[in-house]
């Protein structure tokens, strides 16, 4: 299933000016020094005993186990570039706006007489900075994916269905099945 907050944080690292760290130990070496150099915070971070971060920084271990790759990428991506996170999302809010290219079977809610059959639909379109501004907002505000997918439905029933404001009055828009998403600042 696909995650609005999820592919919010990867359009926001799509900004980053520099790659991530490859190899499992600079990785390792990153978070420790997120982490006032600290191993036993870190290892407690990504569930693993003090002594595998400290060989994992010293590159003894080459390969780690993929379950602790993942949790290591995961952690670095999260703490990676700090300042260009609130940068981006402030100019996609106030000048740049957001794109959203989306897959996903829309409901509807018309006035009497328009058919109301949920559709598939495939959308590539920009959300102008107001609409971008509301969903960055509420996903600091930590709500669920029903409420952001409730929010993303309603910026693109306004933006592409309503034509901001300009036809389909009354139209209410419903994502029932979100097959695809992505965004891109």
């Amino acid at each position: 299933m696909v995650a609005i907050g999820e592919e919010l944080d990867k359009a926001v690292q799509g900004t980053f000016t520099r790659l991530i760290p490859k190899t499992a130990g600079a990785q390792m070496r990153y978070l420790v020094r997120q982490h006032q150099r600290s191993t036993r915070r870190v290892a407690e971070l990504l569930g693993v005993s003090q002594r595998t971060v400290e060989r994992d920084v010293k590159s003894q271990i080459r390969t780690p186990r993929p379950e602790l790759a993942d949790r290591l990428e995961r952690e670095v991506r999260v703490r990676w570039q700090p300042q260009i996170r609130p940068k981006a999302r402030r100019a996609a809010a106030t000048t740049g706006g957001i794109m959203i290219d989306v897959r996903a079977r829309f409901g509807y809610t018309a006035a009497p007489g328009s058919t109301d059959d949920a559709r598939e639909r495939h959308l590539t379109l920009a959300l102008p900075p107001g609409q971008a501004a509301r969903l960055f907002e509420a996903q600091e505000a930590g709500l669920t994916e029903d409420q952001l997918r409730r929010i993303t439905a309603e910026a693109l029933g306004e933006v592409y269905f309503r034509d901001n404001g300009r036809r389909a009055h009354g139209l209410e828009v419903e994502l029932t099945d979100l097959i695809d998403l992505e965004f891109e600042l």
